[in-house]
């Protein structure tokens, strides 16, 4: 169909990656955001005039928007800066400290003089089992637009199903470390990646143990701040003819004959097209956020939702605490945190902090006079329940005593901070109750639980966090062009 019309829903970076392919190809999008800018969960809070990047601060997987890129001839290098770390994070427990670095003999070497030889050895075949699951899964299950774990397995080879066999696929993320890592705090180190899909390491599936292979393979900071990603996507996606319009709410989607034939906005603006896409959390669509009409516009999901978080933008004095980039502070009890979150729906008592100095790239001390700061700590999405004040406070008082056991004094008066708790994710991301990540990842068959981007609607199709292959920026990116691929096979552009 000549001129067809594509309306996005959503302006994360899904939206705009599909936005951008289609666009690209001929077809007439629309891309609708509530919000005053794109990006989804890629934000900035301003602090004392210092813009902060407050959602995803890790940039993995650049292979991702390099082939977006060149498949609409541009070159992702020359129109976004990006700086590769040369340590990927630095872990404390207490006083005692461990750097990871994006070379994996220096990391081996640091963790033999951090816990002995043994352990640097077993640490090298742990990567190298990480980069064997990374590989068997790479094209069957990351980048297939519709896996089951029967197409799975009969794409995965020999190889592929050893590997898997091998690393115990009914055994979850702790149980396969446990393998690899005698020595407690590395297993805190390395079950911390289930996190990055909103998931506990005792009941995510050992299958993840891919993510540090993925981190490992690479870890950038965008010299102008995560923000620069859709913003760049948007005006490559607005030079093709796509009209992004930010600012517009979508209150339904109108389902006429089995299809939908348009959507209404807030505003009560109606748009008409030929097929739309969905780039928000699919629980939005189940609970009727979107109208009635698409309420069963997916299957039914489990109901476990991953995890929510309390963040910090914080403006600090600069001071000599040796940070990296990217910096995790460990407590001692890593299986209660989890227990706490899942299981008593309560931010946890002893939390792990997840700390990203925004100024420090290659200098471990800052040199500016006031340093861009965001904390983390995991909480449950409970984000649709009134979350008591003085258990925030008490939260917030842990993070204070945990980064000063490792010498990082936090004095109120000189930090200036701006809170976003799961309640204030759950008013960003309608539908989510805070959740982060969509669903989370627990079991071994999860994985497949997640819709891929075609709904049970003929012209609507689904893409974001919440759908395959799932959460963190790459991820929807790919989802983003995946989506984009399905509704070109089922909706080709005849010129």
């Amino acid at each position: 169909m000549a001129n067809q019309q594509v309306v996005i829903i959503g302006g994360g970076i899904a939206g705009l990656c599909a936005s951008l392919k289609l666009s690209h190809q001929g077809y007439q999008v629309t891309l609708l955001e509530k919000a005053d800018q794109v990006g989804g969960k890629i934000r900035t809070v301003s602090v004392n005039s210092l813009d902060i990047d407050s959602g995803p601060t890790v940039f993995t997987m650049r292979w991702v928007f390099d082939e977006l890129f060149k498949e609409c001839h541009e070159d992702f290098d020359s129109l976004i800066s990006t700086t590769a770390l040369p340590v990927l994070a630095r872990h404390f427990w207490g006083k005692e400290r461990l750097d990871l670095f994006a070379d994996q003999h220096l990391s081996a070497q640091a963790i033999q003089e951090f816990s002995g030889k043994k352990q640097a050895d077993l640490f090298l075949e742990f990567c190298r089992a990480s980069k064997k699951v990374y590989e068997a899964l790479e094209v069957p299950y990351i980048r297939a637009s519709r896996p089951s774990l029967s197409s799975m397995m009969s794409q995965l080879g020999l190889s592929g199903t050893k590997t898997l066999i091998g690393i115990g696929p009914f055994k979850n993320l702790w149980q396969s470390l446990e393998h690899f890592f005698p020595d407690k705090r590395l297993q805190q180190l390395f079950g911390r990646y289930a996190t990055y899909c909103g998931s506990s390491p005792f009941l995510a599936p050992a299958t993840l143990m891919l993510i540090a292979h993925v981190e490992m393979a690479g870890v950038w900071s965008i010299d102008q701040g995560m923000t620069q990603l859709p913003k760049i996507i948007a005006q490559l996606a607005s030079a093709r003819g796509a009209k992004i319009r930010c600012g517009q709410s979508v209150k339904r989607i109108v389902v006429t004959n089995h299809q939908v034939n348009h959507v209404e906005l807030d505003s009560g603006e109606i748009i008409h097209a030929d097929s739309f896409i969905f780039n928000g959390d699919i629980a939005a669509l189940s609970q009727g956020l979107l109208g009635s009409d698409v309420k069963e516009a997916t299957p039914p999901m489990p109901t476990v939702p991953s995890l929510s978080a309390v963040t910090w933008s914080a403006s600090a004095k600069s001071n000599q605490f040796d940070l990296s980039r990217h910096n995790v502070f460990f407590d001692e009890n890593y299986a209660a945190e989890f227990t706490d979150i899942f299981q008593k729906k309560k931010l946890p008592l002893r939390p792990t902090v997840y700390l990203c100095a925004q100024s420090r790239i290659h200098q471990e001390r800052s040199t500016d006079a006031s340093e861009k700061m965001l904390l983390l700590v995991n909480a449950p999405a409970n984000g649709d329940q009134t979350l008591r004040p003085e258990e925030i406070e008490s939260c917030q008082q842990q993070v204070i005593q945990l980064l000063g056991r490792s010498g990082l004094e936090i004095h109120p008066t000189s930090w200036q901070m701006v809170r976003t708790s799961p309640q204030d994710f759950h008013q960003l991301f309608p539908g989510t109750k805070g959740a982060l990540y969509g669903m989370a990842t627990h079991g071994w068959m999860s994985s497949f639980q997640r819709p891929n981007s075609m709904s049970n609607i003929k012209n609507l199709y689904l893409a974001g966090g919440s759908v395959h292959p799932g959460p963190g920026v790459p991820m929807a990116a790919l989802s983003g062009r995946l989506v984009a691929a399905s509704l070109m096979a089922r909706q080709p552009l005849i010129k």
